[in-house]
């Protein structure tokens, strides 16, 4: 099939080898990649702030451009939960709504798509290394994907997968705009997200949320602690 790829802001900038591993793993898989680059950022910064009216400005040319595709796959699960569950409220009552709907139920997560969608759940990849698992709250709360992703990485060949104790308890504290609003609290959160990734003896922290990565990244670097963090597609695609 034609997947049209959305890759959000905070990807693009930050993790691009996510993306990119995310199109070499569907293009091995056997499928065309629709890669919309005038596509940047779904609207959820304002919208969690509040300012729907600017949410919608810079949601329209994100639905309009996926209004026609197959099927579209994003790489987070913050905003896959906007465009699959967020774009319905959004756009409640505009004359888009029906086209939010439409959208909505074409879009999926990456882990989802391959192992829900596709029923593929071993991609060939070889990781070895001990690897702990972070569940972003939108993907886990919104979204309802927690196995997909533990059953790929549980087919990654030489990789052993250990739960963190705050496995899906807590939240890593990025939330978007909330790390930057509440500062103190979402440190706080993420160190107590951090000391978990750390008892449970893993050498990497995996998720599917580019956002929350980056988050516990930049934590762990100012602790001085060595943990690598990494995309899910970066490691599915090694061999």
């Amino acid at each position: 099939m034609t997947v049209t790829l959305f890759v959000p802001c905070l990807m693009d900038a930050v993790y691009p080898a996510a993306a990119m591993g995310m199109v070499t793993l569907l293009e091995r898989l056997g499928h065309r990649i629709d890669f919309p680059e005038e596509l940047a950022c779904c609207g959820q910064p304002p919208f969690n702030a509040g300012h729907w009216a600017e949410a919608r400005e810079m949601a329209r040319p994100v639905l309009k451009r996926l209004a026609g595709a197959e099927v579209v796959v994003i790489g987070s699960g913050s905003c896959g939960a906007m465009l699959k569950v967020f774009y319905r409220e959004l756009f409640a009552g505009e004359p888009e709504e029906a086209m939010a709907a439409e959208v909505a139920g074409k879009v999926w997560e990456f882990s989802s798509f391959l192992v829900d969608r596709l029923g593929v759940t071993d991609v060939g990849a070889r990781f070895a290394r001990r690897v702990t698992f972070h569940d972003g709250c939108h993907g886990l709360r919104e979204l309802r994907i927690k196995s997909a992703p533990r059953v790929l990485l549980g087919n990654v060949r030489d990789l052993e997968l250990v739960e963190m104790s705050e496995a899906v308890e807590t939240c890593c504290g990025f939330g978007g705009t909330f790390a930057t609003k509440h500062a103190a609290v979402s440190t706080a959160m993420g160190e107590v997200k951090c000391a978990a990734a750390v008892a449970s003896g893993a050498e990497v922290v995996v998720s599917n949320d580019a956002s929350c990565l980056m988050h516990l990244r930049g934590l762990l670097v100012r602790q001085g602690v060595p943990l690598q963090t990494l995309h899910l597609a970066e490691v599915l695609v090694q061999s």
